[in-house]
């Protein structure tokens, strides 16, 4: 179960959302999803789906695992993007492990992901590997190019506005 203050964090995240850019940044983003998933005991990969302005759509988390490894199946990953109508997505999981370095599993699924979201015009623009204490962007380790088709060095990206807060 999460910690009080934590879920309470989540909500007044939630909130703010109606009135700014919440999740503008690179770094929003990262502390955003660090918080999200970073006290998990179990790893949980979880999806952030954009639109083609680098809005964000939803945040999904999509696979829950054990310990040490979480199953991902790509097809569902490419289910879900078409069915939400997005443009690109974020992919993020946590190591419950304290280390937020990649593993060969890590990279390898990221290339799986990104080569089967882009038969459906769907782009990767990173995978955050997240802790309780740190964020592992492979996009900012130079494994992932931001430059792809012509885009701008550092995408920009907005949370939806939430009802009911």
């Amino acid at each position: 179960m999460r910690h009080p203050i934590i879920s309470r964090a989540l909500e007044l995240l939630a909130c703010e959302t109606r009135e700014t850019d919440l999740l503008a940044s690179p770094d929003a983003v990262r502390d955003y999803l660090r918080l999200l998933l970073g006290d998990r005991p179990h790893e949980i990969f979880t999806v952030v789906f954009l639109d083609a302005q680098h809005r964000v759509i939803a945040t999904e988390e999509m696979f829950r695992g054990t310990l040490t490894q979480t199953s991902v199946y790509p097809r569902e990953v490419v289910i879900e993007a078409l069915n939400r109508n997005a443009a690109a997505v974020i992919l993020c999981h946590n190591h419950p492990s304290g280390s937020p370095q990649p593993s060969r599993a890590d990279l390898t699924l990221t290339s799986t992901l990104k080569a089967a979201l882009a038969l459906v015009d769907v782009r990767v623009l990173d995978h955050l590997i997240v802790t309780r204490m740190e964020a592992v962007s492979l996009a900012e380790r130079g494994m992932m190019r931001w430059m792809a088709r012509g885009d701008s060095a550092k995408p920009h990206w907005s949370y939806p506005r939430l009802a009911g807060c």
